[in-house]
């Protein structure tokens, strides 16, 4: 997972995949490992106060799954460069 070890937090804090992996829920997980097939990788996972937010990529185009598992593949958001 390059992309996600790529990615650097401006405040410094850089997770390996493995961290963000952990900070998923379950049903996250399950989302992913069914959506891997087609390409889609972990970038990171974001703390929200409704839960974690993973955010993951096929090839350039974002998509997220949310702490129960549904997938968003037209989410509004900009990684920053």
């Amino acid at each position: 997972m390059q992309i996600a070890q790529q990615l650097q937090d401006r405040r410094g804090n850089v997770l390996h995949h493995d961290e963000h992996w952990s900070s998923m829920s379950a049903e996250q997980k399950m989302a992913l490992y069914s959506l891997h097939r087609y390409g889609y990788r972990l970038l990171f996972v974001r703390h929200l106060p409704s839960g974690p937010l993973a955010i993951i990529a096929q090839q350039h185009q974002l998509s997220t799954i949310d702490r129960h598992g549904d997938v968003n593949h037209n989410p509004k958001i900009y990684l920053r460069d």
